[in-house]
């Protein structure tokens, strides 16, 4: 394997938080007719290696620089997690992209803390550390932590992207000691510490599946139950790349009673995870766009983009892990270096002809699209000025509409013209 493939896991993720601190998030302002908002923290810590004696506490919290130049933190065997979650009350997750659950009752969605702005919270950050400490017990205030930054704001929508529900701010915070008291999750809360190699590893790339939702629970009321039916029979269902969760020694339900060294490293009061964990929907987006940061700086203007048709290394050693299940919607666009958010919530059909006509009316979004990677590619950086993700998501979603409203009015016209025939035949034979 190349030198370039084989960078420590520790570096790519100091290399991100270096950059999400360096880079000013694009904020979206709640308009005057969906006030609300609600917020995530994106939890990041290092396990000290079995081998390594952990260090005293600090009198002074290291900086972010220091915090990489630690020793137990170089320590080629130490391993970096992030925190994920999964709520077993069925509440609405601020973090799905949907108000409906997968099909498959043995799956259960991975998502983070948080939740929805109170009138008394200060702002979004307030937020975030707030629904952090409510739920799972974690202060994000105290001096074991760190606010790294912010990333973009995100959109949450419904009626396939119709209609605004809220604004959603995810925060990168990280765990800067091993002695960091554990947290104290809610009854109705798992938590689930997942080795960040699982997920940026080439070595061990992620393990890609899919969720499965009923299209009509996005289209019509739960109250009306016929409808919904026929409207699935019309149109299927709609299926969301995912991310398998390894259930390893990070999955565990964390109590009070039991020390930091103990739980980190003895892997001791740890219960077997009775579902399937997946990553999807906008959790799996704030996932793709923290790893996105991970990536190397885009080549120059004139050097070949990079697909993996073509026999050019890749400029990443992410390339290869980032490229999502239905990334052949734009040819020879470098999502990992442009949104590979994006593809994680947009949704393939069952029926094949659904995703031919979205095809046909998603020419709009391929130049978004294109005009997103041209930005990037001119200034270096993303055009914070523009609202590229919104843009494209909300060209995508109307290029779905259309094939629907399409595919509803043909297969309407068949069953009418089906039951002529019928009708002739049987009356007039």
């Amino acid at each position: 394997m190349s030198k370039e493939l084989s960078v420590p896991v520790v570096s790519l993720l100091a290399r991100a938080l270096q950059r999400v601190r360096s880079t000013p998030p694009r904020v979206i302002a709640s308009p005057p007719t969906q006030p609300r908002r609600a917020a995530v923290a994106l939890i990041i810590r290092v396990v000290p290696s079995p081998n390594t004696s952990l260090p005293s506490q600090q009198t002074n919290p290291p900086t972010l620089a220091e915090f990489f130049d630690l020793d137990w933190v170089k320590d080629p065997a130490s391993r970096p997690e992030i925190l994920f979650l999964h709520r077993e009350n069925g509440q609405l997750d601020v973090a799905s992209t949907s108000h409906v659950n997968p099909r498959d009752a043995k799956e259960a969605q991975a998502a983070f803390p948080g939740g929805r702005m109170e009138p008394d919270d200060e702002g979004c950050l307030y937020t975030a550390m707030r629904q952090t400490w409510e739920e799972i017990g974690i202060d994000l205030a105290e001096r074991e932590y760190m606010l790294v930054g912010q990333l973009d704001d995100r959109e949450i929508t419904t009626s396939l992207g119709k209609r605004l529900l809220m604004i959603l701010s995810p925060y990168v915070f990280l765990q800067l000691s091993p002695h960091a008291p554990p947290p104290d999750p809610i009854p109705t809360t798992s938590l689930h510490w997942t080795p960040l190699s699982s997920l940026v590893s080439p070595d061990s790339p992620p393990k890609w599946s899919s969720v499965t939702v009923d299209a009509a629970s996005r289209l019509v009321s739960k109250h009306s139950p016929a409808l919904r039916f026929l409207i699935q029979i019309l149109i299927g269902s709609m299926e969301f790349p995912a991310i398998l969760l390894e259930a390893s020694t990070s999955l565990s339900y964390r109590t009070k009673q039991t020390s930091t060294h103990d739980v980190l490293e003895k892997g001791i009061n740890q219960k077997a995870y009775p579902k399937q964990l997946k990553l999807w929907g906008l959790s799996l987006g704030m996932t793709l766009d923290l790893m996105s940061y991970m990536i190397y700086p885009p080549p120059p203007p004139n050097q070949p983009v990079y697909t993996p048709n073509r026999a050019s290394p890749p400029s990443s050693p992410l390339t290869p892990v980032m490229q999502l299940p239905y990334q052949n919607v734009v040819e020879d666009l470098r999502v990992d270096l442009v949104a590979p958010s994006l593809a994680s919530v947009f949704p393939r059909f069952s029926y094949p002809d659904v995703n031919f006509w979205i095809w046909v009316f998603g020419k709009r979004y391929r130049e978004v699209i294109r005009g997103w990677e041209a930005s990037l590619r001119a200034g270096g950086v993303n055009d914070r000025r523009i609202n590229w993700s919104g843009t494209a998501l909300s060209t995508f979603y109307a290029a779905i509409r259309k094939a629907l409203v399409v595919v509803i009015v043909a297969r309407a016209l068949g069953i009418v013209f089906g039951l002529a025939i019928a009708g002739w035949w049987i009356f007039w034979q």
